[in-house]
């Protein structure tokens, strides 16, 4: 009877898994609710729009990006930032220059870092969630997460069935009989996995649906709204990759290696 200690996880696994995605779900579909009139007449600031696209940092990117376009920075291939106009527009560009820092220079590695985790992002995150455009943080990627842990769980079970099935079973249990009872939490775990493929809204680890909706009107309006414009959106929505300039494609890429080699 060896291999009912195998069954006993393989249950325990696959029913923890399938809660933890009903919770989360359930969930989401509490923030679906609130955001059904959220953020009506209302339009973004692309502040806003970078946060919801990619979370805090982006805000940080952006902020170079348009401080560097201005002429007000001056990013370097090499992956150096150097102020050129301290007087700060914003809060944002103020949390740039302070984490350049008084020497008027810095990589910027660390000043995309420190820039992301200043209090004005942090504000502006606490907005964008009360507004109910943004997702709080206990429940960033819920569904997302509960259902790799699903996956997990079945790969699991089928591991666990699998070694009951190597094992020497009693002479009076067919061993079709030791499958169908790990078949039954593998059926679980592969039930919940088809509902949320079905019944799953495409969530975004920042925005709210209510924030999916703005965003996409914001990219509409921009378009043809003007050069400047459209560009700072481009980067706002995709990041870096929308950068064009060669210079400071090759800054932001000096950053990014150096973010993989830290890693």
């Amino acid at each position: 009877m060896f291999w009912v200690l195998l069954l006993l996880p393989a249950w325990a696994v696959a029913g923890t898994a399938c809660t933890r995605l009903c919770l989360a779900a359930v969930r989401a579909a509490a923030v679906d609710s609130h955001g059904v009139t959220a953020g009506r007449g209302r339009e973004l600031t692309l502040y806003e729009a970078a946060f919801l696209s990619g979370g805090p940092r982006r805000v940080a990117d952006l902020t170079l990006v348009s401080m560097a376009r201005q002429r007000r920075l001056l990013l370097a291939h090499t992956g150096w930032a150097t102020v050129v106009d301290p007087l700060a527009r914003d809060d944002m560009e103020r949390s740039v220059i302070g984490a350049i820092g008084p020497g008027g220079q810095s990589r910027i590695a660390p000043v995309r870092a420190a820039a992301a985790a200043a209090d004005a992002v942090r504000g502006l995150a606490d907005r964008l969630v009360s507004a109910g455009l943004a997702v709080p943080d206990g429940d960033r990627g819920g569904v997302a997460a509960g259902v790799r842990q699903v996956r997990l769980a079945a790969v699991a079970v089928c591991a666990l069935g699998t070694a009951a099935l190597l094992m020497p079973a009693p002479p009076d249990l067919p061993r079709h009989l030791v499958a169908l009872w790990f078949a039954l939490p593998l059926a679980l775990t592969l039930s919940c996995l088809a509902i949320a493929r079905v019944e799953g809204h495409p969530y975004s680890r920042w925005a709210s649906p209510a924030g999916q909706r703005l965003l996409g009107a914001l990219v509409r309006r921009s378009t043809g709204a003007g050069d400047d414009r459209t560009y700072l959106t481009s980067v706002a929505v995709r990041g870096v990759h929308a950068v064009g300039e060669p210079d400071l494609r090759a800054a932001f890429a000096h950053r990014e290696q150096n973010d993989e080699r830290q890693g």
